[in-house]
């Protein structure tokens, strides 16, 4: 229906306003009093065409007020189209919307895009902070793929440079000799690293040694080529119980190290344009007009040795030659904006056709509490946030036992606590910086990850009992007239298709979570005023496809999100 009153509005503009190009584009009203799709275009053709915008609107009125399907249209504030649907108009439509529920269907003639996200580094922990741009950098992934888009999600791990060197030192002087390296846990491996930089601040001759270390591990020394691949082993297993749990994957985790003989060409190429230049003691650097008000950028020390900026360089290259991809997004904090700057102007500078790149930015965390863990430590580690999110979860679910419906009081625990902290990060503008509060992200009552879960058990519980729980939903031919509760449910169903392409085109998914917090409002409000299993005939036949819609879509936005939602709860 929508699609048609496009389609109605173009042919208006084209034959009553000819010569006018702009895009039409209906909304759907906050308030219901609004109308159930509104259209702004008589304001920007008055601005062009030097008219009263309300006597552009009327223009359309009178086109659209005898369309099929078309209740009533009316004029609203300065030269706003406010138009109401039927009953039968209405329900088509979100009959038609149905199959944002599930996933277009891939295009593999479609040009993929490429995500960068996570990055964590080698023989480390994920600290709390890695989640922001691993949970974020998932949720792109799984916008794009729901929407056909061919994906490829990356774990650019950092698995090279002068760290492994000094780790390598800290094994040969301090590690247990009695067991291999592939034995040793990633705690172990980050103890080492650190009693490494406490004695190197009494023995400066350490750094010396540790960079002598990675200079033979890039050339080739087999026992530290060996004692590397098992960090790396020992890091990717351990990581991989906590992505596990936070429903993230990966499609390639190719880091730094894949570019080691990558970088010579590159170097070559950017010396060769003139690109790259000498600056001081011999180091390559990157020199930008002074109108960018960019400084230098270093792809090459004075000693030969290369840089990160140097493997991202090869990394662009890579990807290009090897995936063609429409766009590479870069979900990296703010703290890089002026480094991807950089790395994105060089690579412009080099002349490489090149996709569309972007670095997805986000801000930092901080903590409503001043403590945010009992565990002590430098590191704030994240499976230890995730298991303190779980136990808080499991205190929320025992007072709440009386009202709480579960067969595995442990996995609903599991899946509200992660959830809770996913969900609480994904909610917020990633722009801003994001305020971590835990009696916020674990009530029941605001925009939180239970009160979705809890909405969404309702509406499986109400189909569980109308029989109806693995049924799609069926809406009758007719219906006498829709309540208030039930017209506004339905506007809100009706916008999910949009707010999934709005969140995908943006790179903001807290505009999907403020879409599934509005619905969870919208549905427990029907729920509430207007009977389900009691009703009748064709209104409790409606008021069942309605509870079965909303569920689906909960389901469906909440798993784009990496959430997981109950059958009871």
């Amino acid at each position: 229906m929508f699609a048609m009153l496009h389609e109605k509005a173009d042919e208006v503009l084209r034959t009553q306003f000819p010569g006018n190009t702009i895009a039409i584009q209906w909304t759907v009203p906050k308030e219901s009093s609004f109308g159930d799709a509104s259209l702004s275009l008589p304001l920007q053709l008055a601005s062009l065409l030097k008219k009263k915008p309300r006597e552009i609107a009327q223009v359309f009125v009178d086109a659209l007020k005898t369309f099929p399907g078309v209740e009533k249209v009316e004029i609203a504030g300065a030269g706003y189209v406010n138009v109401w649907l039927t009953t039968e108009a209405l329900l088509q439509e979100l009959g038609e919307s149905e199959s944002a529920q599930s996933p277009t269907k891939l295009n593999k003639n479609e040009k993929p895009v490429i995500v960068d996200y996570s990055q964590p580094n080698i023989a480390k922990p994920l600290g709390v902070h890695h989640i922001l741009s691993t949970v974020l950098g998932q949720a792109l992934c799984n916008l794009h793929r729901h929407a056909g888009i061919p994906v490829v999600g990356w774990n650019y791990m950092g698995d090279w440079g002068t760290q492994f060197g000094k780790l390598a030192v800290a094994w040969e002087k301090w590690g247990d000799k009695k067991k291999s390296i592939e034995t040793y846990t990633l705690d172990e491996l980050l103890e080492l690293y650190v009693r490494f930089h406490a004695e190197a601040e009494a023995d400066a001759a350490l750094d010396d040694a540790g960079r002598a270390a990675f200079r033979k591990l890039e050339q080739g020394d087999k026992e530290l080529r060996a004692f590397w691949k098992g960090v790396v082993t020992v890091t990717k297993a351990s990581l991989g119980d906590i992505y596990e749990r936070l429903h993230v994957k990966f499609d390639t985790d190719i880091g730094e190290s894949f570019y080691e003989d990558k970088m010579v060409p590159i170097l070559d190429e950017g010396k060769k344009k003139g690109v790259f230049t000498e600056g001081k003691e011999g180091a390559l650097i990157v020199e930008f007009p002074e109108e960018s008000k960019l400084p230098p950028y270093l792809v090459q020390k004075g000693d030969g040795a290369t840089l990160y900026a140097t493997r991202d360089l090869a990394q662009i290259r890579y990807r290009i030659d090897t995936y063609q991809p429409q766009s590479i997004l870069y979900v990296v904090d703010v703290a890089q904006q002026l480094y991807f700057q950089q790395l994105f102007a060089t690579a412009q500078k080099l002349g490489w056709e090149l996709p569309e790149i972007e670095h997805v930015v986000f801000g930092r965390m901080r903590f409503a509490e001043s403590k945010m863990s009992t565990r002590k430590g430098t590191v704030l580690k994240l499976e230890h946030v995730l298991d303190e999110a779980v136990e808080r979860a499991e205190a929320v679910i025992h007072e709440h036992r009386e009202t709480i419906q579960t067969d595995d009081a442990a996995a609903l625990a599991e899946m509200m606590g992660v959830g809770a902290l996913v969900y609480g990060i994904l909610s917020q503008n990633r722009k801003m910086d994001i305020v971590f509060d835990w009696d916020k992200m674990l009530s029941f009552d605001g925009n939180s990850a239970p009160y979705l879960q809890y909405t969404y058990a309702r509406a499986r519980s109400v189909l569980r009992k109308a029989g109806k729980e693995t049924s799609t939903p069926s809406f009758p031919k007719a219906i006498a007239a829709l309540t208030q509760s039930e017209r506004v449910l339905i506007r809100m169903l009706l916008q999910f298709p949009g707010v999934l392409e709005d969140a995908r085109e943006s790179r903001m998914p807290h505009l999907l979570a403020t879409y599934l917090f509005g619905l969870c409002q919208d549905f427990n409000a029907f729920y509430n005023v207007d009977p389900i299993l009691l009703a009748e005939g064709s209104t409790k036949e409606l008021r069942i496809a309605l509870t079965a819609f909303s569920s689906n879509v909960l389901k469906t936005g909440a798993e784009i999100l990496t959430l997981r939602v109950p059958e009871k709860m």
